[in-house]
This record gives structure tokens, C-alpha cells and sequence, in this order.
């Protein structure tokens, strides 16, 4: 292995572990004031951001990348508006560090409860979206956190440019220098050493493709939040308002196709499949959605059989798979037999079909009456996400301020002993 990228991430691993025992002792007020500091950063330096992600386009475009990775490797003033937001909202969130809980005495007359506590530190890998740069430096520096970034080279100029604000930042405040920490180089023998470093870093969250996210957990001595794909499925209940219906289908799948909270599984029950896929199938088709429907979905529309595989599948693209139920216990099987444990959505105006589904669907987030699209950090109040974990241990949906958290006892006394 390359001594010189050995040494690299022992410097940046002891930086880390350093920082972040000065992390935990830093105020709200000394964090809140250096987000703000960071967002007027961010706002100063758009131009230049742009004009580096403009570089990562030209770049993945000469590279033939597919338009859903372009579609998350591009920037734009919204989307900087949005970091913007999205650290403001982080600075008016409460700070879980510290947070005292669940206090009671016992019969002994000693006091136990619970504290919240930062994790550590952070390891964070990620593909294309230059925005998980912002996300989870904020994230992480408002929850105690240090954080150590590593982006990938389709994004490699984009990261440097909102990094080198993220450095600005905290060189001129009075806080740990590397509290957060950007990996320059996309060797990929780092994202190796990340996980045979659990003396350094307490949590690695990776952010991309499966098979990214595989080899990761694969290969890691250190604990890992992930979620490997997003099959995310809405599900149209006999009772549901067609329009609604229809314009949440509709939603979920082409407001971008490129993401882990799109739908790319719609169930319909089979009493209002033939008056609802006419009208819906055409507007796929105007929107150039290839259709793949099980044998009575076919029947009714003209589209591509699909197949087991299409029912497993996260397309990340404009392909959507449509099945026919013949009633909820059905759906609710489909969903926890083919899903990925990530966001499901029902379309009812039957309460007890509403409670049944959240009820039964063994998902990240559960939904009723609305699109999957909501399935995101900004849109629950986390201000960002980091990351949405499927997993069953620790946090689970998108993770926010608290799940980069955990939980310390306490125990107070007064002298008390034990017999």
C-alpha cells in the first residue's frame, strides 16, 4: 500500500480522534455561531462553487455518466439556496448534546437517567451529490461530532470548493481546525482504511451505490448506518380519491428519477386499476416513463410484462413496474417481501386501511396520503439528513442531529452505597 497515502490517513485520524474531544465541550452558542459564519461563507463564495461544479459536469459528461448521475452531481443557485436553508434550520434545532432524560429515583435513593452524547467521530462516504458535503459537516459539527468526508472523484472539484469555505469558517472561529476534514484524494485504498480504523473513527455512514455501500459494510471493523437501495413502493387502496391518487403516483416517480425516495413499485387494487391506469399510464407516457406491469396490469394497459427481478429492482431512472393487488394483506406482503425497508406509501380514505399499513409495513418511513418524495431529512424538520439508514439498531429514516446521538446513563447519589 502507498506509504504516503498511509501516512495521510494516520495524520487525519489522529486530527479527528484530537478535535474531537474538544468537540464535545463546545457550547450551542459557540456552534450556532459558527454555522451562521459558514452560511454567510457559503452565500460569499456560490460563484466559485458553481463554477467548479461546472468543471465535475464537463467532466462527467465526457465520461458519458447517465443523466440520474449528472442530475445529482449539478448545482445551481436553488440548490446552494437550499444549503443555505438547511443550515439555518440546523442552527434553530435544538442541540441533543447534553440532553438529560428519563430521570427517576430508585429505592435506593440514587438518581439514574440518560444523557446524550456525540458519537466520535464520523467517517462519511458518498457519490456525485456535492450537497452531502454541506449536510453532513453541519450535521455533524451541531451534534459534537468531527467529521471526516470522503466524496467521489466525479464530484472531486465541487467538494474541494464548499470545503475550502468549510476550512475559512473555521480558521476564523474559535474552534477545532479539523472538526471537519475532507479527503482530496479519491484513492480508494482510503475508504479501506477508514474501515480497519475503529481506534479513530466510531461510525462510518456511506452514501451511494450498492455496491459501493456493500464493499464498505464487507469490509469494515467499524459499525456502519446504511441503506443499500431504495425500492420504494406506493400502494393505491380500493377506497382512495382517484385524483389524489394520481398526482401522488404521479409525484413520487418523476419528480426525479435519480434518488433513493423515488417510487419505482406502484401497487393497485384491482377493483379501480381499470378506471385509474388509462388516465395515469398517459401521463408516464407523456413524461417518457417505460412501463412494466404484471400480467393483469397488461391486460388493461399496453406495456413491457415485467419480470421477478422488476419487482426488486431500484431503477434510479424513468422505468416504473405496476402491479395489480387483490387487497392490502396482499400489498403489504409485496412490500416486505420485495422491498428495501426504505419508504412505502399507501393512498386510502379508510382510517382502519391507514392504520393497518403503518402498522404492518416494516419500513424506514411509512406513509399515507402522500408521495415517497418527502422521504428526506429537510422535509422531516432534521434541517438535513447525513443519511437514511435501513437498518434496525441505533437510527432508522433519515438521519438527523439526534441519530448522530447515542445515549449515556447517568447516576446521581448522595452518598448512598450499596449493600
Amino acid at each position: 500500500m502507498n506509504s504516503s497515502i498511509t501516512q495521510l490517513w494516520q495524520n487525519i485520524a489522529e486530527n479527528a480522534a484530537n478535535s474531537s474531544q474538544i468537540m464535545r465541550t463546545l457550547s450551542t452558542k459557540q456552534k450556532n455561531q459558527t454555522l451562521v459564519a459558514l452560511a454567510k461563507e457559503i452565500d460569499k463564495k456560490r460563484d466559485f462553487i458553481l463554477q467548479e461544479n461546472q468543471v465535475d459536469l464537463n467532466n462527467g459528461k465526457a465520461k458519458q455518466l447517465s443523466a440520474a448521475l449528472l442530475d445529482r452531481l449539478s448545482l445551481d443557485n436553488a440548490k446552494i439556496d437550499q444549503m443555505i436553508a438547511g443550515i439555518h434550520q440546523v442552527i434553530e434545532l435544538p442541540d441533543p448534546v447534553g440532553e438529560i432524560s428519563k430521570m427517576s429515583y430508585r429505592p435506593s435513593g440514587i438518581q439514574v437517567g440518560k444523557m446524550r452524547s456525540p458519537l466520535g467521530v464520523i467517517a462519511i462516504i458518498y457519490e456525485s451529490r456535492p450537497n452531502v458535503t454541506i449536510d453532513a459537516t453541519i450535521l455533524c459539527f451541531k451534534s459534537g461530532n468531527t467529521c471526516i468526508l470522503r466524496g467521489g472523484s466525479e464530484a472531486i472539484h465541487s467538494n474541494i470548493a464548499i470545503y475550502q469555505c468549510i476550512k475559512n469558517t473555521l480558521n476564523d472561529t474559535n474552534v477545532p481546525i479539523h472538526a471537519v476534514q475532507l479527503l482530496e484524494q479519491t484513492d480508494r485504498s482510503l475508504i479501506h482504511m477508514m474501515g480497519q480504523s475503529p481506534e479513530y473513527v466510531d461510525v462510518i455512514i456511506p452514501r451511494g451505490g450498492e455496491g459501493l455501500i456493500r464493499a464498505v459494510c464487507e469490509n469494515s471493523k467499524v459499525p456502519v448506518m446504511k441503506h443499500l437501495h431504495g425500492v420504494c413502493h406506493t400502494y393505491i387502496e380500493k377506497t382512495a380519491d382517484s385524483t389524489m391518487a394520481e398526482n401522488i403516483a404521479f409525484n413520487a416517480k418523476t419528480r426525479r428519477y435519480g434518488v433513493c425516495n423515488a417510487m419505482e413499485t406502484l401497487l393497485i387494487d384491482k377493483e379501480i386499476a381499470p378506471n385509474l391506469l388509462p388516465s395515469l399510464s398517459k401521463r408516464y407516457h407523456d413524461k417518457n416513463v417505460e412501463l412494466r406491469g404484471c400480467e393483469q396490469t397488461c391486460k388493461i394497459i399496453d406495456i413491457i410484462p415485467a419480470t421477478e427481478e422488476d419487482w426488486q429492482t431500484e431503477y434510479l431512472d424513468a422505468i416504473l413496474s405496476i402491479k395489480i393487488m387483490d387487497n392490502s394483506d396482499q400489498a403489504i406482503a409485496h412490500i416486505n417481501h420485495y422491498g428495501s425497508a426504505h419508504s412505502d406509501a399507501i393512498i386510502t380514505n379508510d382510517f382502519q386501511q391507514a392504520q393497518k399499513f403503518m402498522k404492518e409495513v416494516d419500513s424506514s418511513s411509512v406513509m399515507v396520503n402522500t408521495s415517497t418524495a418527502f422521504a428526506d431529512g429537510f422535509e422531516y424538520g432534521l434541517g438535513a439528513e447525513i443519511g437514511i439508514s435501513t437498518d434496525k439498531l441505533h437510527a432508522r429514516g433519515p438521519i438527523g442531529l439526534e441519530g448522530l446521538t447515542n445515549e449515556k446513563y447517568i447516576v446521581i447519589g448522595q452518598g448512598e452505597t450499596r449493600p
